[in-house]
């Protein structure tokens, strides 16, 4: 071969292998712009996610499900009321007691139920999260037994093949609501194992995902990167409890005994509460939660934080439950602190999902056959 050949025959050879490089470059850019989870549906269905309302104790949280409380608690026109107040979607809180039918599904009065009131919300043009959400007992035996989960594996497959016929856009599916397990690798483990069966069955729709315990930030930052780009992630919001939750008679105790706690909550205005207060524990932590400077700066930075995980893992996030206990809480102060919350998220694009419609939290006041919204609470929602 000359000299001018073997110039030539390298020059050719170059450029073919340049040729071959760009394309598998390009066809590599591609591959991974098609595993790109920015492109997966969930960030298009999320956008049905951004200011909704909790419709619980109605399928969940309640020793009655018969047939006439699901068909009063709340009803078809309470779920006409919520879109002509401004909401766009509603998380239906479900426990698994609810599909202990005998006999086929469609033959249950509970499900029959369930399904009309799903096919109302999408007739009204809200979205509807279909979230489980067990009793305390139920979770623990998912923490300890693993025939629970394969129990709860086998419920979930029935329930997405119940619903893989409505639209994806539209119906979400939730994994388990604040799953209580403290081991995060082993929650870890069962919700990718009850996120693949719920893909399974219902191959297009979004599902929502949560970190282990009660699913706060905390929670939420020890995810797992989940092989599935079709999902959303979940926290819920609370802060600080002694303001949000003063007067509870669950969780901690000492709860049931503060009032008055106001927000903002500086070392100032934590002074009245603490004085109230004979026990010594509620003392010392409301005095901390005084320390800690709970106001719309603080709420800010956490919802900032969030945004920054979500944006770092490529994830949509939402924010499905936040809300002060209305019985014991001042008005004002509770609509200040629900204004700052609501508006920390959307300035940081995170959907949200007060709770609740009418129970504890409430954003209506039911009573007589009377249903009454609460104007201060839906302008502090930014609603109508």
């Amino acid at each position: 071969m000359s000299l001018r050949q073997h110039r030539a025959t390298a020059g050719w050879t170059g450029w073919l292998n340049g040729f071959i490089l760009c394309c598998s470059i390009l066809l590599s850019s591609l591959s991974l712009r098609a595993q790109d989870p920015s492109n997966s549906p969930a960030w298009k269905h999320a956008e049905h996610l951004r200011h909704g309302i909790n419709a619980s104790e109605w399928f969940a949280q309640s020793r009655d499900y018969s047939v006439q409380r699901l068909s009063t608690y709340t009803t078809l026109d309470d779920i006409a009321l919520m879109h002509s107040l401004g909401f766009d979607h509603m998380r239906l809180s479900i426990d698994p007691a609810i599909f202990d039918c005998r006999g086929p599904w469609q033959d249950c009065d509970r499900v029959k139920m369930l399904d009309q009131v799903v096919a109302k919300a999408l007739a009204e043009q809200l979205a509807v999260i279909i979230d489980i959400h067990p009793n305390d007992q139920f979770k623990h035996e998912l923490s300890s037994d693993s025939n629970a989960v394969e129990k709860f594996r086998l419920l979930w497959g029935r329930l997405a093949a119940h619903f893989a016929g409505s639209n994806p856009e539209m119906v979400f599916f939730e994994v388990l609501n604040e799953p209580e397990e403290r081991d995060p690798y082993r929650w870890a483990g069962v919700e990718q194992r009850l996120l693949e069966e719920i893909r399974h069955q219902a191959p297009k729709h979004t599902i929502i995902v949560a970190g282990g315990r009660y699913s706060d930030i905390g929670d939420m930052v020890m995810l797992p990167q989940f092989n599935d780009g079709n999902v959303i992630v979940n926290f819920h919001y609370y802060e600080p409890h002694l303001f949000t939750h003063q007067g509870a008679s669950w969780g901690v105790p000492f709860w049931i005994d503060v009032k008055d706690v106001p927000y903002p909550l500086t070392p100032d205005s934590a002074q009245k509460p603490v004085s109230q207060q004979s026990d010594w524990t509620a003392k010392w932590q409301l005095t901390e939660a005084g320390l800690e400077h709970w106001d719309v700066a603080r709420i800010n930075e956490e919802m900032r934080f969030a945004a920054d995980w979500a944006k770092a893992h490529n994830v949509p996030l939402t924010c499905n439950e936040f809300g002060v206990y209305r019985n014991f809480s001042d008005p004002a102060a509770r609509a200040r602190w629900i204004t700052d919350v609501r508006t920390a998220l959307e300035q940081n694009h995170i959907g949200w999902t007060m709770w609740d419609y009418r129970g504890g939290f409430a954003v209506v006041n039911k009573q007589d056959g009377t249903t009454k919204p609460d104007d201060q609470v839906l302008h502090a929602l930014g609603l109508k």
